[in-house]
Protein backbone atom coordinates (compact mmCIF):
# COMPACT_ATOMS: atom_id res chain seq x y z
CA UNK A 1 0.00 0.00 0.00
CA UNK A 2 2.63 2.85 1.09
CA UNK A 3 4.29 1.90 -2.28
CA UNK A 4 1.67 2.60 -4.30
CA UNK A 5 0.91 6.68 -2.86
CA UNK A 6 4.23 6.92 -3.42
CA UNK A 7 3.55 6.07 -7.28
CA UNK A 8 0.38 8.07 -7.27
CA UNK A 9 2.13 10.92 -5.76
CA UNK A 10 4.92 10.60 -8.35
CA UNK A 11 2.23 10.83 -10.95
CA UNK A 12 0.92 13.68 -9.95
CA UNK A 13 4.16 15.31 -9.30
CA UNK A 14 5.10 14.66 -13.01
CA UNK A 15 1.49 16.24 -13.98
CA UNK A 16 2.17 18.77 -12.67
CA UNK A 17 5.78 19.31 -14.57
CA UNK A 18 3.63 19.20 -18.02
CA UNK A 19 3.54 22.87 -17.67
CA UNK A 20 6.92 23.52 -16.51
CA UNK A 21 7.94 21.75 -19.20
CA UNK A 22 5.51 23.81 -21.76
CA UNK A 23 6.85 26.38 -20.59
CA UNK A 24 10.75 25.46 -21.44
CA UNK A 25 9.84 24.10 -25.15
CA UNK A 26 10.21 27.08 -27.89
CA UNK A 27 7.80 26.21 -29.88
CA UNK A 28 4.40 27.55 -30.35
CA UNK A 29 1.65 25.45 -28.62
CA UNK A 30 0.58 23.76 -32.03
CA UNK A 31 3.91 22.39 -32.97
CA UNK A 32 4.25 21.84 -29.25
CA UNK A 33 1.31 19.44 -29.07
CA UNK A 34 1.36 17.68 -32.24
CA UNK A 35 5.01 16.36 -31.60
CA UNK A 36 4.21 15.56 -28.10
CA UNK A 37 1.46 13.38 -29.37
CA UNK A 38 3.63 11.87 -32.11
CA UNK A 39 5.80 10.82 -29.76
CA UNK A 40 3.56 9.29 -27.20
CA UNK A 41 2.22 7.75 -29.56
CA UNK A 42 5.49 5.81 -31.00
CA UNK A 43 6.56 5.01 -27.42
CA UNK A 44 3.22 3.68 -26.14
CA UNK A 45 2.88 1.61 -29.37
CA UNK A 46 6.22 0.16 -28.88
CA UNK A 47 5.55 -0.16 -25.24
CA UNK A 48 2.54 -1.99 -26.30
CA UNK A 49 3.82 -4.18 -28.72
CA UNK A 50 6.64 -5.36 -26.71
CA UNK A 51 3.64 -6.54 -24.00
CA UNK A 52 1.62 -8.00 -27.04
CA UNK A 53 -1.11 -5.72 -25.70
CA UNK A 54 -1.75 -3.73 -29.14
CA UNK A 55 -5.24 -2.97 -28.77
CA UNK A 56 -7.67 -4.79 -31.18
CA UNK A 57 -11.87 -2.98 -31.33
CA UNK A 58 -14.10 -2.56 -33.58
CA UNK A 59 -13.51 0.44 -36.12
CA UNK A 60 -16.88 2.00 -34.98
CA UNK A 61 -15.54 2.05 -31.18
CA UNK A 62 -11.74 3.56 -32.81
CA UNK A 63 -14.06 6.35 -34.60
CA UNK A 64 -15.49 7.34 -31.41
CA UNK A 65 -12.37 7.59 -29.29
CA UNK A 66 -10.56 8.94 -32.13
CA UNK A 67 -13.41 11.76 -31.56
CA UNK A 68 -12.56 12.35 -28.13
CA UNK A 69 -8.45 12.10 -28.77
CA UNK A 70 -9.55 15.50 -30.67
CA UNK A 71 -10.65 16.89 -27.48
CA UNK A 72 -7.45 15.88 -26.00
CA UNK A 73 -5.69 17.48 -28.52
CA UNK A 74 -7.49 21.31 -28.34
CA UNK A 75 -7.67 21.16 -24.44
CA UNK A 76 -3.87 21.09 -24.54
CA UNK A 77 -3.29 23.43 -27.44
CA UNK A 78 -5.55 26.18 -25.29
CA UNK A 79 -3.36 24.56 -22.16
CA UNK A 80 -0.10 25.51 -23.77
CA UNK A 81 -1.09 28.62 -25.81
CA UNK A 82 -2.96 29.86 -21.51
CA UNK A 83 1.19 29.45 -20.71
CA UNK A 84 2.78 30.47 -23.76
CA UNK A 85 0.88 33.71 -23.78
CA UNK A 86 0.60 34.46 -19.57
CA UNK A 87 2.88 31.49 -17.65
CA UNK A 88 2.37 28.44 -15.38
CA UNK A 89 0.38 29.70 -12.52
CA UNK A 90 -2.39 31.20 -15.29
CA UNK A 91 -2.32 28.47 -16.87
CA UNK A 92 -3.08 25.78 -14.27
CA UNK A 93 -5.50 28.27 -12.14
CA UNK A 94 -7.81 28.05 -15.18
CA UNK A 95 -7.22 24.85 -15.29
CA UNK A 96 -9.08 24.02 -11.76
CA UNK A 97 -12.63 25.89 -13.67
CA UNK A 98 -12.65 22.26 -15.05
CA UNK A 99 -14.65 21.73 -12.09
CA UNK A 100 -17.48 24.59 -12.59
CA UNK A 101 -17.92 24.32 -16.10
CA UNK A 102 -18.69 20.02 -15.25
CA UNK A 103 -20.91 21.20 -12.79
CA UNK A 104 -23.00 23.01 -15.10
CA UNK A 105 -22.83 21.25 -18.15
CA UNK A 106 -22.60 17.97 -17.21
CA UNK A 107 -26.18 17.50 -15.71
CA UNK A 108 -27.35 18.04 -19.76
CA UNK A 109 -25.89 15.56 -20.78
CA UNK A 110 -27.02 13.02 -18.67
CA UNK A 111 -30.06 14.57 -17.90
CA UNK A 112 -29.72 14.96 -13.83
CA UNK A 113 -30.47 17.35 -11.74
CA UNK A 114 -28.01 20.24 -11.31
CA UNK A 115 -26.41 20.19 -7.83
CA UNK A 116 -26.76 23.44 -6.11
CA UNK A 117 -23.68 22.71 -4.08
CA UNK A 118 -21.44 21.95 -6.58
CA UNK A 119 -22.15 24.89 -8.46
CA UNK A 120 -21.63 26.96 -5.31
CA UNK A 121 -18.53 25.46 -4.70
CA UNK A 122 -16.99 26.38 -8.36
CA UNK A 123 -18.35 29.40 -8.29
CA UNK A 124 -15.60 30.29 -5.73
CA UNK A 125 -13.04 29.32 -8.24
CA UNK A 126 -14.77 31.51 -10.83
CA UNK A 127 -14.99 34.38 -8.27
CA UNK A 128 -10.83 33.05 -7.75
CA UNK A 129 -10.24 33.90 -11.70
CA UNK A 130 -12.53 37.45 -11.97
CA UNK A 131 -10.08 38.58 -9.13
CA UNK A 132 -6.87 37.78 -11.07
CA UNK A 133 -8.52 38.37 -14.29
CA UNK A 134 -9.55 41.84 -12.88
CA UNK A 135 -6.39 43.51 -11.35
CA UNK A 136 -4.11 41.58 -13.53
CA UNK A 137 -4.39 42.98 -17.16
CA UNK A 138 -1.37 41.42 -18.29
CA UNK A 139 -2.75 38.07 -18.73
CA UNK A 140 -5.83 38.69 -20.32
CA UNK A 141 -4.98 36.93 -23.25
CA UNK A 142 -3.58 33.78 -21.37
CA UNK A 143 -6.83 33.27 -19.04
CA UNK A 144 -9.21 33.78 -22.10
CA UNK A 145 -7.15 30.69 -23.55
CA UNK A 146 -6.77 28.55 -20.25
CA UNK A 147 -10.67 28.95 -19.33
CA UNK A 148 -11.27 28.16 -22.87
CA UNK A 149 -9.04 24.94 -22.49
CA UNK A 150 -11.50 23.84 -19.04
CA UNK A 151 -13.94 24.01 -21.10
CA UNK A 152 -12.84 21.88 -23.92
CA UNK A 153 -11.41 19.24 -21.03
CA UNK A 154 -15.20 19.22 -19.36
CA UNK A 155 -16.06 18.05 -23.12
CA UNK A 156 -13.40 15.52 -22.77
CA UNK A 157 -14.34 14.03 -18.99
CA UNK A 158 -18.26 13.71 -20.58
CA UNK A 159 -17.54 12.10 -23.65
CA UNK A 160 -15.20 9.59 -21.72
CA UNK A 161 -17.62 8.40 -19.36
CA UNK A 162 -20.05 7.91 -22.44
CA UNK A 163 -17.28 6.02 -24.50
CA UNK A 164 -14.59 4.74 -21.65
CA UNK A 165 -16.33 2.57 -19.62
CA UNK A 166 -16.26 -0.44 -22.40
CA UNK A 167 -12.38 -0.09 -22.65
CA UNK A 168 -9.41 -0.92 -20.92
CA UNK A 169 -7.52 2.27 -19.88
CA UNK A 170 -4.67 1.90 -22.14
CA UNK A 171 -7.06 1.23 -25.13
CA UNK A 172 -8.46 4.17 -24.60
CA UNK A 173 -5.05 6.28 -24.58
CA UNK A 174 -3.87 4.47 -27.26
CA UNK A 175 -6.75 5.25 -29.54
CA UNK A 176 -6.96 8.60 -28.23
CA UNK A 177 -3.53 10.09 -29.37
CA UNK A 178 -4.08 8.59 -32.76
CA UNK A 179 -7.03 10.88 -32.90
CA UNK A 180 -5.48 13.81 -31.44
CA UNK A 181 -2.60 12.98 -34.12
CA UNK A 182 -4.74 12.95 -37.24
CA UNK A 183 -6.67 15.85 -36.10
CA UNK A 184 -3.47 17.91 -35.16
CA UNK A 185 -2.09 16.82 -39.07
CA UNK A 186 -5.54 17.41 -40.77
CA UNK A 187 -6.03 21.15 -38.89
CA UNK A 188 -2.26 21.89 -39.65
CA UNK A 189 -2.58 23.63 -42.92
CA UNK A 190 -5.26 26.28 -41.54
CA UNK A 191 -3.06 26.71 -38.26
CA UNK A 192 0.34 27.51 -40.38
CA UNK A 193 -1.65 29.98 -42.44
CA UNK A 194 -2.97 31.93 -39.50
CA UNK A 195 0.00 31.66 -37.49
CA UNK A 196 3.02 31.86 -40.86
CA UNK A 197 6.51 31.85 -39.72
CA UNK A 198 6.38 29.93 -36.80
CA UNK A 199 9.02 27.50 -35.69
CA UNK A 200 8.33 24.03 -36.84
CA UNK A 201 11.50 21.69 -36.03
CA UNK A 202 12.41 21.46 -32.76
CA UNK A 203 16.07 22.03 -31.71
CA UNK A 204 18.29 19.85 -29.52
CA UNK A 205 16.82 21.16 -26.34
CA UNK A 206 13.44 21.26 -27.58
CA UNK A 207 13.45 17.68 -28.28
CA UNK A 208 14.94 16.98 -24.85
CA UNK A 209 11.65 18.36 -23.18
CA UNK A 210 9.32 16.91 -25.62
CA UNK A 211 10.87 13.56 -25.12
CA UNK A 212 10.91 14.00 -20.93
CA UNK A 213 6.88 15.41 -21.52
CA UNK A 214 6.09 12.18 -23.46
CA UNK A 215 7.83 9.62 -21.74
CA UNK A 216 7.36 10.87 -18.27
CA UNK A 217 4.81 13.17 -18.02
CA UNK A 218 2.48 11.16 -20.17
CA UNK A 219 3.16 7.50 -19.96
CA UNK A 220 5.14 7.65 -16.93
CA UNK A 221 2.51 9.78 -14.99
CA UNK A 222 -0.21 7.15 -16.76
CA UNK A 223 1.72 3.53 -15.70
CA UNK A 224 2.28 4.70 -12.71
CA UNK A 225 -1.75 5.67 -11.52
CA UNK A 226 -2.92 2.68 -13.29
CA UNK A 227 -0.35 0.51 -10.85
CA UNK A 228 -1.87 3.11 -8.01
CA UNK A 229 -5.41 2.20 -8.94
CA UNK A 230 -4.28 -2.04 -8.02
CA UNK A 231 -3.79 -0.91 -4.62
CA UNK A 232 -5.91 2.44 -4.25
CA UNK A 233 -9.52 3.25 -4.80
CA UNK A 234 -10.29 5.52 -7.40
CA UNK A 235 -11.85 7.85 -5.23
CA UNK A 236 -8.68 8.39 -3.66
CA UNK A 237 -6.70 8.67 -6.63
CA UNK A 238 -9.06 11.35 -8.18
CA UNK A 239 -8.58 13.57 -4.84
CA UNK A 240 -4.91 13.15 -5.31
CA UNK A 241 -5.04 14.73 -8.34
CA UNK A 242 -6.40 17.77 -6.86
CA UNK A 243 -2.81 18.92 -5.95
CA UNK A 244 -1.86 18.99 -9.17
CA UNK A 245 -2.10 23.00 -9.69
CA UNK A 246 -0.53 23.33 -6.11
CA UNK A 247 2.59 21.20 -7.48
CA UNK A 248 2.46 22.43 -10.89
CA UNK A 249 2.70 26.97 -9.17
CA UNK A 250 5.40 25.61 -6.68
CA UNK A 251 7.43 24.67 -9.32
CA UNK A 252 6.88 27.62 -11.54
CA UNK A 253 7.76 29.52 -8.80
CA UNK A 254 11.04 27.66 -8.29
CA UNK A 255 11.96 27.27 -11.91
CA UNK A 256 10.43 30.32 -13.06
CA UNK A 257 10.39 32.98 -10.12
CA UNK A 258 7.15 33.46 -11.05
CA UNK A 259 6.11 34.73 -7.38
CA UNK A 260 7.72 37.86 -8.74
CA UNK A 261 5.56 38.16 -11.74
CA UNK A 262 2.10 38.51 -10.15
CA UNK A 263 0.50 40.46 -7.57
CA UNK A 264 -1.54 40.29 -4.36
CA UNK A 265 -4.53 39.84 -6.33
CA UNK A 266 -3.36 37.03 -7.93
CA UNK A 267 -3.00 34.98 -4.49
CA UNK A 268 -6.36 36.11 -2.80
CA UNK A 269 -7.50 34.83 -6.24
CA UNK A 270 -5.53 31.34 -5.98
CA UNK A 271 -6.24 31.22 -2.25
CA UNK A 272 -10.09 31.30 -3.46
CA UNK A 273 -9.57 28.27 -5.77
CA UNK A 274 -7.60 26.44 -3.77
CA UNK A 275 -10.81 26.65 -0.54
CA UNK A 276 -13.29 25.79 -3.40
CA UNK A 277 -11.26 22.43 -3.90
CA UNK A 278 -10.88 22.02 -0.49
CA UNK A 279 -14.65 22.49 -0.13
CA UNK A 280 -15.41 20.16 -2.96
CA UNK A 281 -12.66 17.60 -1.66
CA UNK A 282 -14.13 17.55 2.05
CA UNK A 283 -17.97 17.01 0.34
CA UNK A 284 -16.62 14.44 -1.64
CA UNK A 285 -15.34 12.60 1.65
CA UNK A 286 -18.20 13.13 3.50
CA UNK A 287 -20.14 11.72 0.51
CA UNK A 288 -17.95 8.91 0.36
CA UNK A 289 -18.47 8.04 4.26
CA UNK A 290 -22.22 8.17 4.03
CA UNK A 291 -22.43 5.88 1.19
CA UNK A 292 -23.62 2.14 1.97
Amino acid sequence: MRNAFIKLHISVLLAGFTGILGKLIELAEGPLVWYRILITLVLFFLYLWARGKLPRIPLREVVKICGVGSLVALHWIFFYGSIKYANVSIGVVCFATVGFFTAILEPFFSRTRISLREVLFSLITVAGIALIFHFDARYRTGIILGLLSAVLATFFTISIKRVGARHASTTMLFYQLVGGLIFLSLAAPAYLALFPGLKLVPGAWDFFYLFLLASACTIGMFLLQIQSLEKISAFTVNLSFNLEPVYSIVLAMIFFNEASEVNFSFFIGLGMICLSVLLQTLYAMRQRGNSP
